[in-house]
């Protein structure tokens, strides 16, 4: 453990001069999800008032670039490209899935589904995206031709859905607590884990590929050896339902949010903490920069001067407080 002490301790110090938040106000409405481009040069967010708003990182500040508009409905996830910093999905209430080129400035391909889409993956290998609806069915999209190749419809609650790194395992959550694998493209059934006691609400995959992370109705944040299918560590910080994860670049940070009024980031190795951010409000997407120790997140704020509206803003965490 003493390799790991030093470590907690030098994690625990940088934070201590690199724990200020900077916020940002992009929209009329509340934001869902917030992510950052593979590149790291800019971050989106896309909310309720059916936007989605694209900023650029300049060293210690972001500047508003553009505002995508086009849904008719909320936008409920954003997805960046994994390999190709400049193109982005959107899942909406208006049962369709946008692409995005931040080059053009505008949308590149529509494609219609069957009901409110609430959850968005695109698969690392940058060829599939699988699109979540409120009637838990599943479509997966073939991101070069945007035509549908098949539809999943589940008989459970299906929550956040990812794609393994290798992109040959499909992930979901659900609402009685597990995580079901199924082999893609095939999506023939794996392995079903009972991970939690309560709902499984969100997952996600480490970049070094040796961990997945999955947050839960129990206020738990269980994390998982990708080859062995074995919980490592179960993170017991939280005392509501945690909604959402973030790994940090290098694996060796989770960021992990819920209605607490905090964010948590604890050490992946240990559990330890390693820092929190004080939130005035539930908080909904949390995202780690991809290769600063940056963390996006959006909250429920509501506006300073009238309560009944939302704030609509997102703040980036992380920045020096000197």
């Amino acid at each position: 453990m003493k390799m790991y002490s030093e470590k907690i301790d030098e994690l625990q110090k940088y934070f201590k001069t690199h724990n200020k938040s900077k916020e940002y106000l992009g929209h009329s409405a509340k934001v869902h999800s917030v992510g950052w481009s593979c590149d790291g040069k800019r971050l989106a967010s896309g909310s309720f008032d059916k936007c989605i708003s694209i900023y650029t990182l300049d060293r210690d500040r972001l500047n508003k670039e553009i505002t995508f508009k086009g849904h008719t409905g909320s936008v409920d996830q954003i997805c960046w490209h994994q390999t190709h910093p400049n193109l982005l999905i959107t899942a909406s209430g208006d049962k369709s899935v946008r692409k995005w080129d931040t080059r053009v400035q505008k949308c590149v391909a529509t494609v219609s589904t069957k009901g409110e889409n609430i959850n968005i993956a695109w698969s690392p290998n940058g060829n599939a995206i699988a699109v979540g609806n409120k009637e838990d069915l599943v479509t997966f999209i073939d991101a070069r031709t945007h035509k549908i190749e098949a539809e999943e419809q589940f008989h459970f609650e299906v929550n956040e859905i990812s794609w393994n790194n290798t992109s040959d395992l499909f992930f979901l959550t659900n609402g009685q607590g597990c995580i079901h694998i199924l082999s893609y493209p095939e999506l023939k059934k794996q392995h079903i884990i009972k991970a939690h006691p309560g709902t499984c609400i969100c997952i996600e995959f480490d970049p070094t590929g040796k961990y997945f992370a999955t947050g839960s109705a129990d206020a738990l944040v269980s994390l998982w050896d990708v080859n062995e299918l074995a919980c490592k560590r179960v993170f017991t910080r939280m005392d509501w339902p945690v909604r959402t994860l973030s790994f940090s670049y290098d694996g060796k940070l989770l960021a992990s949010a819920s209605e607490d009024l905090l964010i948590d980031i604890g050490l992946v190795e240990t559990g330890d903490k390693i820092a929190n951010i004080s939130v005035e409000a539930a908080t909904f997407t949390v995202a780690f920069h991809p290769s600063q120790y940056l963390l996006a997140y959006a909250c429920d704020d509501k506006d300073t001067y009238d309560r009944k509206k939302d704030a609509g803003s997102l703040k980036v965490w992380g920045f020096s407080s000197d």
